[in-house]
């Protein structure tokens, strides 16, 4: 399939799982609360198409992908609407005479589903296809690095690590990065293989700010080959769970490090990014496409927990006030809180898109036309 199809149907199909997911954790935990759910939008904008099921919730598809919404019965206050539009409340149904718990439980399901369905996927990719592994082996080697100064070259096998401490094996690239970046500026040994014979390589790696004022070891290759490691369906769903907390804790971790490194002008990307992302990721094949879904997935419910107001973790930010205050925030607290979380998400909307296009080279190629 060409580029030009090929981006935009992946994109529309990564972000209609990513709602359609996020959504669901919402309307069925709406459901389980008792809250009668009115509305059930993939989408903005004008329904390509809809439907009313049996309980009265509109399902619809509209014309604009970038999100969509479930629609709760009577979340506003009763002070905050006018007579005609409570009396048209089922009693009992509506989320604002819910307790916090219920509320909150409601809030939550959302990102909730996000890293269940994450999980899931994992757990299906490690089931069908396996759990996918980067041997120790050199796949290229970074000029002027460490590792090119010590000697190693392409394709060389790292069977084990010498440090000050103790000797220890590798099976894993991931073994290979661990003992390295703990051991920034000390000299360790390699226990190398180099076609049929085995040697052992000195080398010191290279101490780079880690972020927070720590110091990490760089060795300076890239890994080579990846082999697929069969799982039973136990041991698959283990490490599909496993694999989304590892997710979890590096998506933070890369999170602080912008913040603690000031590289948000750098790193920070939007719906352009991802779309360009999903359209590469696509072409690779359909089990890369669902582990991109999966990680992607992880990230959305993170930021749907970010304590700002207007997301999901903003809501439950008001809601643990409300519990240990014994009332909700006044009103005008919360307005302000809204207003100050809408303008924050904004700017970072309108920041990311302009990281997008110039990482897609659009300034580059206007100047050229200026030029």
């Amino acid at each position: 399939m060409p580029s030009v199809l090929r981006t935009p149907l992946a994109f529309v199909i990564v972000l209609g799982v990513l709602v359609f997911i996020h959504e669901l954790g919402h309307y069925l935990a709406a459901r389980w609360r008792g809250v009668h759910v009115e509305a059930f939008s993939i989408g903005f904008g004008k329904a390509l198409a809809s439907w009313t099921d049996r309980r009265g919730t509109a399902w619809k598809l509209a014309w604009i992908p970038l999100g969509g919404y479930v629609k709760l019965h009577g979340m506003e206050r009763p002070q905050d609407v006018e007579p005609e539009v409570r009396a048209r409340w089922i009693p009992g149904r509506t989320f604002h005479e819910k307790s916090v718990l219920s509320r909150a439980i409601v809030v939550a399901a959302g990102p909730v589903a996000n890293f269940i369905l994450a999980a899931v996927l994992f757990f299906a990719l490690f089931a069908a296809v396996g759990r996918p592994v980067a041997l120790p082996e050199v796949g290229e080697v970074i000029a002027d690095s460490a590792a090119a100064k010590a000697g190693l070259q392409q394709g060389d096998r790292i069977t084990g690590i010498d440090d000050s401490r103790d000797s220890r094996p590798v099976n894993r690239f991931e073994d290979l990065q661990r003992i390295v970046a703990a051991n920034p500026g000390q000299p360790l040994i390699l226990h190398i293989r180099r076609g049929d014979a085995a040697q052992d390589i000195r080398v010191t790696p290279e101490a780079r700010d880690g972020g927070s004022g720590k110091q990490i070891g760089v060795l300076g290759v890239r890994g080579g080959a990846t082999v697929f490691e069969q799982l039973s369906i136990p041991q698959a769903l283990v490490a599909g769970v496993g694999q989304t907390w590892d997710v979890t804790v590096q998506t933070l971790a890369g999170v602080w490090s912008m913040i603690a490194q000031n590289k948000a002008g750098e790193d920070l990307g939007g719906p352009l990014r991802i779309a360009q992302l999903s359209g590469q990721v696509a072409s690779l094949g359909f089990a890369s496409l669902v582990s991109f879904i999966a990680v992607l997935s992880v990230n959305l419910g993170l930021i749907n927990l970010f304590p700002i107001p207007v997301l999901d973790g903003g809501h439950l930010l008001f809601y643990a006030a409300e519990a240990i205050r014994g009332r909700p925030l006044p009103p005008r607290a919360q307005e302000y809180g809204f207003r100050a979380g809408f303008a924050l998400l904004i700017g970072l909307f309108v920041f990311a898109t302009w990281n997008d296009l110039a990482h897609i080279g659009l300034f580059r190629w206007v100047a050229g036309l200026i030029g």
